[in-house]
């Protein structure tokens, strides 16, 4: 009988957060996959857990998912476990998961802390319904897309950003989806957490005033600076209000010469073009040839 792959949920900043499940799992599993093993093991120090552990993260998943899961089908159990939060929420984790289940291995949740639900739950945004976006694109005219997309999204909208990134995207939503009531989270569970709820035009100065942004995706705040902005943020979007407008019609073809003249090939750009739109990707790729 092939053994159980455990999808461990580990704290996202106060380690008062595992639960006891949690560290029963890690001391009873064979081996742990982790995301950044030298993180992992000072979580396992605390908790006087003492484990093998692999590394398994998005630069070698293709390569170390088949070997995980051949000792899994040797009947020994693993626990995979992310940096911080739930495995398999915008991290690698779905590639091994997918692995375990297409061979028929028991993948069993332990549940626990995710930066997602919690910002959501201190918004004070609607959250009866709500979608996760995870992180946006990093090109900017892939992200000014995806938010073409979301603009019409009737409920709340969740996104991770990086803290150098934070101004610019809230510049982005701005312009896509106009005056927005938002709710920012950085350093969530940690000493230093930080929510702030308001208009996005207020945040936007709040963000401006905090970190001395000038609208330049340059890079952190300079260094010595204690009040810049820090930690991975989650953002907490108001959906649309009233009824869900029309999504705008996106053109593929142009939506492809964006992407081809930021250095992508003909064949990777319709198919995130496809992905886009909902449309063909021969047909948009066939149609880019007649041009």
């Amino acid at each position: 009988m092939p053994g159980y792959l455990y999808i461990v949920a580990t704290p996202i900043g106060n380690l008062e957060d595992i639960t006891l499940r949690a560290i029963r799992i890690l001391k009873e599993v064979d081996f742990i996959a982790a995301e950044d093993t030298r993180h992992t093991q000072k979580l396992l120090s605390h908790f006087d857990i003492h484990k093998n552990l692999t590394s398994y993260h998005d630069h070698n998943k293709e390569e170390k998912a088949p070997v995980i899961v051949t000792r899994l089908l040797e009947g020994q159990s693993a626990a995979l476990v992310s940096d911080a939060g739930t495995p398999g929420i915008s991290d690698p984790g779905y590639f091994l998961i997918n692995t375990a289940i297409e061979n028929r291995i028991p993948v069993i949740p332990i549940p626990g802390p995710t930066a997602a639900i919690a910002a959501l739950s201190i918004s004070g945004l609607p959250t009866d319904a709500f979608v996760f976006e995870g992180f946006l694109p990093s090109k900017r005219s892939q992200k000014l897309s995806r938010l073409e997309l979301l603009k019409s999204e009737p409920h709340t909208i969740i996104l991770y950003e990086a803290p150098h990134k934070i101004f610019n995207t809230l510049q982005d939503i701005r312009e896509v989806m106009g005056e927005r009531r938002v709710s920012l989270s950085r350093e969530l569970t940690k000493i230093h957490e930080k929510t702030m709820r308001g208009n996005i035009s207020d945040i936007i100065k709040a963000v401006e005033s905090i970190s001395g942004a000038s609208g330049g995706d340059t890079g952190p705040p300079p260094q010595g600076s204690s009040a810049g902005i820090r930690g991975e943020i989650t953002l907490v979007i108001e959906g649309l209000a009233g009824e869900p407008a029309q999504a705008p019609s996106a053109d593929p073809l142009a939506i492809l010469e964006d992407l081809m003249r930021e250095g992508f090939s003909r064949k990777t750009a319709s198919a995130e073009a496809a992905r886009i739109t909902g449309m063909s990707r021969k047909e948009i790729y066939n149609a880019s040839l007649k041009k």
